[in-house]
């Protein structure tokens, strides 16, 4: 035994404290800084994009509006159209060319997507993927581009570089001024069920029909602003889209027997719907409990066998939204009801064919219904007037419309793995209503801006939906497998989408988490709800960057942040926290008033301890941190009595000593174990180091009690 005296008990704490930590810094266990500000690497504050993460007085962005004529021509699978665009250029800035997002070129024949990829022989692979990979005639997919004009018909100048298409303006379009423009072109569309794709139809053989869901279908704008100038990167399939705000005016001739669901407010439901479908939408419009069926199954059933020769047109306008798509088929059942956001009545729909019936009867809408209640709780109100969820069998999201997979089995049956997929895929499709397309960030740059950030809030609305929801990304430990992966085929999550391997756990799992951590462990729920709902109200209906993110977080919490955000989003460091060592102290008062303290050699097993009744019992624990990332070390104390203690260190524990800290934990009552992370918070990526006794001391302990028995 030893003995260390001291005049005051919290002297020693403090020196004992600095002390252990000088000595580490000496040996070589030198900070790595990962408290350093991020001002070396976020874009310096100016009056759109301000210090406080909020828009400047000076932001602007450009406004689009489209009016369009879309014609579908069901027996040949093509889609044209005549659209008229008007450009309101809102810079400051005169513009001497405009940038035209092609997505469909990713499909032409000529397209440099497949030459990217690399590839090998296969050992096997399916006729239908094997047609599509190997065929000696490619799908003639792209737009056919028939011509560009000025309002009056005269040719305009352009180039087109694949996905990408530059019009050439007559003069500058100076700031505060506007050009319209017209195009016309037509393409074949895809089957993505066979072919791939974000968008496409589906064909079914039994009864000759198909389901079209219909995206990047027309030439859009792309985004010019003062962060990237013009964001004209090329669409190579998977990063996707950086959009303008702008009014819709759209006409989309269908064959007569189809029901459609769009973009935008229906404003000819005469003309289209029946008297019958009439009547029950009527009354959708005011049942919040369940959702109203508007046509039938049997209706839908009975309009599958038949091909009508005739056409119709649905016209649609839609306000204030950055993109447009549309579903439709003769096969789809729709149902809908009402959803009351804070006094506003919001119509959920569902457009599902017989196929996804009754899996999309009993939950779709109910999900979106859920998904616009969660969101809005914890963003802003839902501002449009709809939500729909289409049966589309795949996930992608587009203002007020989504395409969603599902089915059930023949006999109508479905396992709760296929339910849960289709509520998640869902929820989180609808959710991206709110992001990106109302907090309109730059997809085809910062994929987790929308990705990372709903896969975040998709999580609350799951769990809003059914408390025991099955969660499957989001959760710390959820993430460790791949945060603890091989390094060289992870990428931080600050990089495109395009240059990632690992997509998912990039782009949505990881940034997900992150928030999470945030939310549960390191800002607290009250604090982090503040900030998450600040930075998205002040972001609504613009143009937010990552900088504008991290700020609007900090700026409304009181929080420096800035260490959470270089660990996690700028690097692939892990989370990795033990415990090094421990040392048991008693304390005895001495006459003078100093204090003893006496350390337990015996490694805090029990064996031969002499203390007074009174004495206080002082840990010195040392805990290292093998990991990059800084985080906050949570630990749970066990008494010998059985009861617990937890106690958390925040992350700036680690500030002067990167590598390991030591600690005094005091107590009236004998530990018996310590557990650091004990409910896996921290995406802690080794746990064999988060206990003390370690193993072989449990095993000891084991064996004492069967010899006292």
């Amino acid at each position: 035994m030893k003995k260390i005296t001291v005049l005051v008990l919290s002297l020693f704490f403090v020196v004992a404290s600095v002390f252990a930590q000088q000595k580490e810094t000496k040996q070589g266990h030198t900070n790595q800084n990962k408290f350093k500000q991020l001002k070396d690497v976020l874009a310096t504050p100016n009056n759109q994009h301000t210090a406080s993460g909020a828009p400047g007085k000076k932001y602007t962005h450009q406004k689009v509006d489209y009016v369009m004529d879309i014609v579908l021509d069901d027996d040949n699978q093509k889609i044209s159209g005549n659209e008229t665009i008007t450009y309101h250029n809102n810079s400051d800035d005169a513009l001497t060319y405009l940038w035209l997002q092609l997505d469909q070129n990713m499909r032409a024949s000529d397209s440099k997507t497949p030459d990217i990829q690399s590839s090998k022989v296969p050992e096997k692979i399916s006729e239908s993927r094997y047609n599509r990979t190997f065929s000696d005639k490619p799908f003639d997919g792209g737009f056919k581009i028939m011509s560009v004009t000025n309002i009056d018909g005269e040719n305009l100048s352009h180039t087109i570089n694949q996905t990408m298409m530059r019009i050439n303006l007559p003069k500058p379009l100076a700031s505060g001024k506007t050009f319209s423009f017209k195009i016309k072109w037509w393409y074949n569309i895809n089957n993505h069920r066979t072919q791939g794709g974000r968008s496409g139809f589906e064909h079914f053989p039994e009864d000759g029909n198909n389901n079209y869901v219909i995206a990047q279908f027309f030439p859009r704008l792309c985004v010019y602003d003062n962060v990237e100038g013009w964001q004209n990167d090329q669409f190579w399939g998977r990063s996707e889209f950086a959009l303008e705000f702008g009014d819709y005016t759209v006409n989309i001739t269908t064959p007569e027997d189809h029901m459609l669901g769009a973009t935008g407010v229906l404003m000819n439901e005469k003309e289209v719907l029946s008297k019958k479908e009439l009547k029950r939408l009527t009354k959708a419009r005011k049942t919040f409990d369940n959702p109203v069926i508007i046509r039938t199954q049997e209706e839908a059933e009975k309009i599958e066998k038949t091909s009508a020769t005739q056409t119709k047109t649905w016209k649609f306008q839609a306000k204030n939204v950055r993109d447009y798509a549309f579903a439709t088929s003769r096969k789809f059942i729709w149902d809908g009801m009402a959803v009351d956001i804070n006094g506003k009545s919001v119509m959920a729909y569902s457009l599902y064919s017989k196929e996804a019936n009754p899996l999309y009867g009993d939950h779709s809408t109910k999900a979106v219904a859920q998904t616009l209640k969660t969101y809005s709780k914890y963003t802003f109100d839902y501002p449009y007037h709809k939500a729909i969820s289409v049966d589309g069998q795949m996930g992608m999201e587009y203002p007020q419309i989504c395409f969603n997979p599902g089915r059930p089995n023949a006999d109508g049956t479905y396992s709760d793995r296929t339910k849960y997929r289709m509520i998640k895929v869902t929820i989180h499709e609808v959710g991206h209503n709110f992001f990106p397309m109302i907090v309109n960030s730059d997809e085809r740059q910062w994929t987790w801006m929308d990705e990372g950030l709903n896969s975040y809030m998709e999580m609350l609305a799951e769990l809003d939906y059914d408390k025991d929801f099955p969660i499957t990304r989001g959760y710390p430990k959820n993430i460790v497998n791949y945060m603890a992966g091989d390094q060289s085929r992870i990428a931080p999550i600050m990089t495109k989408g395009d240059n990632v391997y690992s997509f998912g756990n990039n782009a949505y799992g990881k940034p997900a988490t992150a928030l999470w951590i945030l939310r549960e462990t390191i800002m607290g729920k009250e604090l982090f709800d503040h900030a998450f709902k600040t930075y998205s109200q002040r972001w609504k209906f613009k143009h937010p960057t990552p900088a504008d993110f991290f700020r609007s977080m900090e700026d409304a919490s009181a929080m420096d942040l800035d260490w959470f955000w270089r660990g996690w989003f700028y690097t692939t460091d892990v989370t990795d926290i033990g415990i090094d060592s421990v040392k048991k102290f008693y304390t005895n008062k001495n006459e003078d008033g100093s204090v003893n303290f006496t350390e337990d050699t015996t490694n805090g097993l029990g064996f031969g301890t002499e203390k007074n009744e009174d004495s206080k019992y002082h840990y010195e624990i040392t805990y290292n941190k093998p990991g990059g990332l800084v985080m906050p070390i949570i630990v749970e104390f066990t008494y010998k009595d059985g009861t617990k203690e937890r106690k958390t260190y925040p992350a700036q524990i680690w500030r002067y000593n990167d590598k390991e800290v030591t600690k005094v934990f005091s107590a009236t009552k004998e530990i018996q174990s310590i557990v650091i992370d004990p409910d896996l918070e921290t995406a802690d990526v080794d746990t064999t180091n988060n206990s003390w006794p370690k193993e072989e001391a449990n095993k000891f302990e084991k064996f004492k009690s069967k010899l006292k028995n």
